[in-house]
């Protein structure tokens, strides 16, 4: 309970920090990526700021044995850079570069019941089906 707890907090405070930094706005994004007429380097400060925040954290959490609510650190260990990732990665960024929308914001954005962000935030779910569906059982 006390991780379901945990999550819903962090989840709260990131989607009150997309919020506060304008960032559930997808022109923001779309302008960002611009270079050519209204770029706004608002995104990259936003970025920054979230690295100067949790860089003393991960540093923190690094020095522990386990996390606070759990046995172990879920650590991703494989390096390989495969097509999957590749395919995925261009995937996520085209999506992002052509709606201005990366899967947390658009969550945040559904409160606002827009039409675009309801058919990207379902077209995302299409995906997470389909990527569950089409990925090969291991043995």
């Amino acid at each position: 309970m006390r991780v379901i707890i945990a999550s819903l907090l962090c989840g709260l405070l990131f989607g009150l920090g997309l919020l506060i930094s304008g960032m559930s706005n997808p022109a923001r994004v779309l302008n960002f990526l611009d270079l050519s007429a209204n770029w706004d380097a608002t995104l990259a400060f936003v970025m920054g700021g979230a690295i100067l925040v949790a860089a003393p954290g991960m540093y923190w959490v690094r020095k522990r044995n386990k996390p606070l609510f759990a046995d172990k650190f879920d650590i991703p260990t494989s390096k390989t850079i495969d097509a999957k990732l590749i395919l995925g990665s261009a995937a996520f960024g085209i999506g992002w570069g052509i709606s201005g929308f990366c899967p947390g914001p658009a969550v945040v954005a559904i409160a606002s019941l827009q039409t675009d962000v309801l058919m990207f935030v379902g077209a995302m779910i299409i995906g997470m089906l389909a990527q569950h569906w089409l990925k090969p059982k291991s043995a």
